[in-house]
């Protein structure tokens, strides 16, 4: 992380009957920092986002939802870095990870899309050197499930693991912006295996 951060994106869906599906992680976690720390979400069309802004301890910083379909992320995240005139090493996205299991948060500088399509397109709009917020949702067993795995809600306690570890990475995100990834990453961390 070369840069302070100054936009978190979260991956999801738009429409109503995506709002409580796994694959919307990345959704919660930015709804939770505006539950946090204020603000209101608007849509506009030439980012084809909700965006707003907050003060995330003493730091402005945007949240974007984009509402172009997670397969299509890049281009909104995309252009709100370009209007803002934001650098990409200021960016954290924040998205389910079926490889982890619901209740593990994992933060994570730059690497590759993982076989996830939100982060494959935020990955050719902007580059692989941005922060992940992994949020584990957990895994169906078998490769051919994930995908009707993910577009539906999890059982009521997945639902309350992945809001936990939500809440857990939320109560981290000052101690990112003041001293770094690696003090957030041992607090993350550590908290986790308590």
């Amino acid at each position: 992380m070369s840069e302070r951060i100054s936009i978190i994106a979260g991956l999801g869906n738009p429409e109503a009957k995506y709002e409580r599906t796994l694959h919307n992680a990345g959704f919660w976690f930015v709804d939770a920092l505006v539950r946090k720390y204020g603000g209101n979400f608007r849509y506009d069309k030439k980012f084809d986002a909700d965006y707003c802004r907050i003060n995330l301890h003493g730091d402005d910083v945007w949240l974007v939802k984009p509402q172009s379909y997670m397969n299509m992320s890049g281009g909104p995240v995309r252009a709100m870095l370009d209007y803002y005139r934001l650098e990409v090493g200021g960016l954290l996205v924040a998205h389910d990870e079926i490889d982890l299991p619901p209740g593990i948060v994992r933060l994570k500088d730059g690497g590759g899309h993982g076989g996830h399509n939100g982060i494959r397109d935020v990955i050719r709009h902007c580059s692989a050197e941005f922060l992940r917020l992994r949020i584990g949702v957990g895994h169906p067993g078998e490769k051919s499930k994930v995908t009707g795995y993910v577009l539906k809600p999890g059982s009521v306690d997945v639902e309350r693991e992945i809001e936990n570890s939500i809440a857990e990475a939320v109560d981290v995100m000052p101690l990112l912006l003041d001293q770094g990834l690696s003090a957030a990453q041992k607090a993350l961390h550590t908290r986790e295996s308590d």
